[in-house]
């Protein structure tokens, strides 16, 4: 099984963001891998999450960034290439690509994108997948005549430092099977799917790998934790000390198949609870699945 990786998932809210600077510099001092950012153009609260994570990699050495996920609907996939290969070029591939189908759709209308269905949603982020690929794998011109995305004799570059992977947001049947025939990652959140629901969405995922001749493992599963780390005792499922939490990622991991986490602090100190997910949550749970670091 792959080495855990775990991070944090941050709020881009343009009033937070002296605090998230904060939150930043605890995860990169405390030695954490990943920091995802959710990606939502039509709040009108929110940073642009590509220009905040560009400022964030600029302000970091170690840790890697992802939209949390992109939005597909206003964000086209040779542009998504371009910025993508940009990020990984300047920050000396700390890059990977979180990408969903699109959601909220008033919000993506009210700015010019396209108001689809949800088979039509699935279907353009396939098309968009093989024109990332394409983009990102050493072709000088890339062709691609889709059913919602086309490119034809588009010229990408620069390459990207590193292999980014991409990561998919998915939790129905069809986009399930589309995350284990491309991707290199299946991004869930718990409010969306909670434990009793993963074995079911990983099965599907892990038909669709093997039918397209992968193995399951060749697709990351990095789950989304929002919650807060408390003293004194047990208060929910995501709610209680650091032994609670450690003995919840550790299941998690065992039980469900889980490779990496992302957290999302809760309560009134983020910065606190950044902290204490790197200094007792983190090595607590590579100790107990017996990892080192």
């Amino acid at each position: 099984m792959n080495a855990v990786n775990c991070g944090v998932f941050l709020n881009p809210a343009a009033e937070g963001y002296p605090e998230l600077l904060r939150q930043v510099d605890a995860a990169e001092r405390g030695g954490l891998d990943l920091v995802g950012i959710q990606d939502h153009p039509y709040q009108p609260r929110f940073l642009d999450t590509f220009a905040l994570i560009a400022d964030l990699l600029a302000r970091t050495e170690r840790l890697r960034f992802f939209p949390a996920v992109a939005n597909l609907p206003l964000r086209p996939p040779a542009m998504l290439a371009k910025v993508g290969a940009s990020l990984d070029v300047m920050s000396g591939g700390r890059f990977e690509l979180g990408i969903g189908a699109g959601a909220f759709w008033d919000g993506v209308a009210a700015m010019g994108g396209p108001r689809r269905e949800p088979g039509e949603s699935v279907e353009a982020l396939e098309d968009a997948i093989e024109i990332l690929r394409l983009a990102w794998g050493g072709e000088r011109s890339v062709t691609y005549e889709g059913e919602h995305h086309s490119v034809r004799g588009f010229k990408p570059g620069p390459p990207p430092a590193h292999s980014i992977q991409i990561w998919v947001g998915a939790y129905k049947p069809r986009m399930l099977r589309l995350t284990g025939r491309l991707a290199d990652g299946w991004f869930p959140s718990f409010g969306n799917a909670g434990p009793d629901a993963i074995p079911e969405m990983r099965r599907r995922l892990d038909e669709a790998a093997v039918r397209a001749g992968r193995e399951p493992s060749d697709v990351r599963r990095i789950y989304n934790l929002s919650g807060e780390i408390t003293d004194g005792e047990e208060r929910g499922r995501l709610q209680g000390p650091p032994s609670h939490w450690v003995e919840a990622l550790a299941g998690f991991r065992r039980e469900l198949g889980f490779d990496d986490f992302v957290f999302g602090p809760g309560g009134n100190d983020p910065v606190r609870q950044i902290e204490l997910f790197a200094a007792e949550v983190v090595p607590g749970v590579r100790q107990a699945l017996g990892e080192e670091g």
